[in-house]
């Protein structure tokens, strides 16, 4: 129990260190250019444009903390928020991982898998983007081919799709609920696209927790 106490401090207190420099990090370039090129922003025209956008982001950042936590654990938490690309690639590898480990995220064993699974899925995509800024120029033409075109756009529904019927398959009472109340929205609502996905997400997670208390004090869970 000391030693999971202390790998959880170490982790919280690098987590902590980590996500604060890249924070200090991100306001150093608009800064290093004001610098060098002796410009300002124009102070009003900042304000009234974190006025109209900070509020959501504020939301989103709240919600989407209180809802990838208990899904990551911590130190992939940590890992995820600094690496970015959260729902897209790093929640569907963990869960996968976790999956294939046979253990729960809650656990000491599941808080390891949860971190080496985002730890390595953020080594290989920073591989595969050096790569891609290497070959990018010889590989445009193969990669605008029209006969291409059609499997670039079905990678996410592919990804999505293949742990949906694991998942699905596991617990579908539990997942009819919000299927149904995704594809209303995106059918209904046309101006949700992918954009979006960062406040979806958080919203079929609040709304399945819901429903599934609902279930679970009907007794049909």
């Amino acid at each position: 129990m000391a030693s999971e106490r202390t790998y959880m401090d170490s982790v919280h207190r690098d987590g902590r260190v980590w996500n604060l420099s890249i924070m200090a990090l991100l306001f150093l370039f608009p800064a290093a250019v004001a610098v060098i090129y002796g410009v300002l922003p124009d102070w009003n025209g900042l304000l009234m444009g974190l006025i109209a956008t900070a509020p959501m982001y504020w939301a989103v950042a709240v919600v989407e903390t209180f809802t990838y936590v208990p899904m990551l654990g911590a130190g992939g938490s940590y890992l995820s928020f600094v690496t970015g690309n959260i729902s897209n690639l790093k929640l569907p590898v963990a869960l996968n991982a976790l999956d294939q480990a046979g253990v729960k995220v809650n656990s000491e064993e599941g808080e390891i898998v949860s971190t080496v699974s985002i730890a390595v899925s953020s080594i290989v995509t920073t591989f595969i983007i050096i790569l891609g800024v290497l070959l990018i120029t010889p590989l445009t033409p193969v990669l605008n081919a029209p006969v291409l075109e059609p499997a670039f756009a079905q990678i996410l529904p592919a990804l999505f799709g293949g742990l949906g019927v694991v998942f699905i398959s596991k617990n579908w009472k539990i997942a009819v609920a919000p299927v149904i109340l995704m594809l209303a929205l995106f059918i209904a609502i046309p101006a949700l696209n992918a954009g979006t996905v960062g406040i979806m997400v958080p919203v079929g997670v609040l709304f399945t927790l819901g429903v599934s208390r609902i279930l679970y004090k009907k007794g049909l869970l």
